[in-house]
């Protein structure tokens, strides 16, 4: 806990309107700082913890516009003005938790503004073509021009940042290349306590737990398992659904809306974790080793802060579809012991994030 409890507060927080990692993360801001207030450009009560709901919320202005509230990823180029527009000035410390644009507030002067980021603005840099690479014509040269303005918005207002916090090496080497920051990592918490190992695992099928969008690239999972003939699990839903429904074959399963429960019995019983795409941390291959599961991942992104290769898990470097069957099959060959892994989970639990990013803030305050 923050050692000056007198002292106003703000967490200023991109969205809420789900129960996703970077809510968890706020959480246990909200455990450190029981008196702050949030600031967040939307708001849906529904859809967030009655933690976070405890705490007074003071959503955007773009909130009031259901449509656009529904909608908020076509209104990005709104989004920093929101973002600046936030009433902080009678604030003593500001944190923001960002992936977008919350690290652009504007705070007062002398509050020192800590800026934990989960991922600098991916529309706009490091997945800008996955994101609009279909776009044609008037459409292409629009969305182009705005992205040079979010660039140049997002690149200038870091200034407003003291400290910045990046949730893994990954995202603290983006940092440095597109705002010219140093950055301190602090890895995200993973609920080690909840995510446990089964008594007596059943190892009847691989597990993957992901957002069916195209850069995940599930499509090389779906493809792969089709191959090597084995069972697979894919939790998570969205716009690929219908597309990888049709390349599954027999042996793919797929899953959706389930409860914590049920993932973490789908954790426990799995031969391995798989994962075709590149995350900045990846908090389902922690989840994952909690539960003594190893995970097989391409070697790069925030992953390579998770997994030891042939230790906690298979890292492999060709991230393709024959790339994932041989790393299957690598796996197979290997033996891993699923108390090491569990162990090695346990660096990440909420009670070590806790204690560094409270250490990192009072020594600078």
């Amino acid at each position: 806990m923050w050692a000056n409890m007198k002292q106003k507060v703000a967490i200023v927080h991109d969205w809420l309107n789900g129960m996703r990692g970077g809510e968890k993360v706020l959480e246990q801001f909200l455990d450190l700082f029981p008196q702050a207030d949030i600031f967040t450009l939307f708001l849906e009560e529904g859809k967030i913890s009655e933690k976070i709901k405890k705490h007074k919320i003071y959503p955007s202005h773009l909130n009031d516009y259901s449509f656009v509230r529904k909608h908020y990823r076509y209104f990005l180029p709104f989004l920093p003005s929101a973002a600046e527009s936030f009433r902080l000035w009678d604030y003593d410390l500001v944190i923001s938790s960002s992936h977008c644009v919350a690290k652009g507030v504007i705070p007062p002067p002398g509050a020192p503004h800590f800026s934990y980021i989960h991922s600098p603005m991916r529309y706009i840099w490091d997945q800008y073509d996955q994101y609009f690479g279909n776009a044609k014509g008037i459409k292409r040269r629009v969305i182009r021009r705005q992205a040079e303005k979010l660039r140049l918005w997002d690149t200038v207002s870091s200034a407003r940042v003291d400290y910045f916090i990046a949730n893994s090496r990954f995202v603290q080497q983006r940092i440095a290349k597109y705002y010219r920051r140093d950055a301190a990592v602090i890895h995200p918490p993973v609920d080690v306590e909840f995510f446990r190992p089964a008594v007596s695992p059943r190892k009847e099928y691989y597990l993957s737990v992901s957002a069916f969008v195209p850069y995940k690239n599930n499509h090389m999972l779906v493809a792969a398992f089709n191959r090597l003939d084995l069972p697979l699990v894919l939790v998570g839903k969205g716009p690929e659904e219908g597309r990888l429904r049709k390349m599954a074959g027999d042996k793919i399963v797929f899953r959706k809306n389930v409860s914590a429960e049920e993932l973490k019995e789908l954790y426990q019983h799995a031969a391995a974790f798989v994962y075709a795409g590149v995350e900045d941390f990846g908090i389902a291959f922690g989840e994952a080793q909690a539960c003594g599961v190893p995970v097989i991942a391409p070697a790069k992104g925030g992953v390579l802060d998770i997994v030891s290769d042939g230790e906690t898990g298979i890292l492999f470097a060709d991230n393709s579809v024959p790339g994932v069957t041989g790393a299957v099959e690598r796996f197979r060959e290997a033996l891993f012991d699923a108390q090491a892994i569990r162990e090695s989970s346990l660096r990440f639990s909420e009670e070590n994030f806790k204690i560094k990013i409270g250490e990192f803030i009072n020594k600078r305050i």
